[in-house]
Formats: structure tokens, C-alpha cells, sequence
């Protein structure tokens, strides 16, 4: 689906997706039109879903890291999940296999807004159990792989 060319392109927009087309094609030593084509065609075929900024959630006050397990009722799974990614402080929802049935990564302003979000978990049609972790310290919060 994506060639060598692509890959060039996609870790230059993941160090830096501000990159204008004409930076990227002087990088890489191809024209303009070039860029344009492959950025566009990635996009089409959804190699490219959006362009993001990375933010540091501590200082615009989300300091509190969830990761929490759900177990559920395994009819419910695909519409508890729709209904949890809606919130506002789910970054990630993981359909899983093992001793939870999802995983979602959450971010909090402190322990009462989490407490209100695990309660309202708990709430749903199909949801039996949630095991909430805390992150102590993030070492490492990257969504970008080497192409």
C-alpha cells in the first residue's frame, strides 16, 4: 500500500506535520506536485486519518493518567465501546483479549473528575467490572512508529 517514498514522507510529517509540501519535497529531492499526490492518495486510503499537535496534557491540566479494564457482557462489547469513545477524556479504546474485554487510556483534571468517569462507566447497559490504574509517572506517551 505505501512504498519507500511514502515512508520518507510520513516521518517527516510525524517529526513535524506543520511541514509545508514544498519543505517536504526539498528534503527529499522531489517535486512539489510529488508530495501533493502522495500526502493526498495516503489520505484517500486512510494511511493518513489526520494531522495532530503533540500536547503536553500536564500543563493544560489533565494530570492524571487512567488506564482502566472493562469486563462485559460480550453482546454489549461493541456498543459499550462507541458509548466510552465519546467521552471526552478517553484518548484510546482497545477492544482486547485477556482478563478485560476493553482497555481505555483516559486523562483527568484530578481524582473527583475520574471518579465521576468510572462511576458513569460503570453505569452502562453491559459493563460488570472496571479496573482502574493510575500512572504514577509517563515515561514514555508516543503515538508515532518508524514508518
Amino acid at each position: 500500500m505505501i512504498d519507500e517514498l511514502d515512508r520518507k514522507i510520513l516521518r517527516l510529517l510525524q517529526k513535524d506535520a506543520r511541514l509545508s509540501y514544498r519543505e517536504i519535497a526539498k528534503e527529499l529531492n522531489i517535486a512539489v506536485g510529488t508530495v501533493h499526490n502522495r500526502i493526498k492518495r495516503m489520505e484517500e486510503n486512510g494511511v493518513l486519518k489526520a494531522f495532530y499537535p503533540k500536547v503536553d496534557y500536564e500543563k493544560i491540566g489533565y494530570g492524571l493518567t487512567a488506564i482502566i479494564g472493562i469486563q462485559a457482557q460480550g453482546k454489549k462489547i461493541v456498543e459499550i465501546e462507541k458509548q466510552i469513545a465519546k467521552d471526552s477524556h478517553v484518548m484510546c479504546v482497545y477492544d482486547v483479549t485477556g482478563d478485560y474485554d476493553i482497555i481505555i487510556v483516559a486523562k483527568f483534571r484530578n481524582r473527583e473528575d475520574m471518579n465521576r468517569f468510572v462511576k458513569s462507566v460503570l453505569a452502562i447497559d453491559g459493563v460488570e467490572k472496571t479496573t482502574t490504574h493510575v500512572a504514577m509517572q509517563i515515561v514514555k506517551e508516543e503515538f508515532t512508529l518508524e514508518p
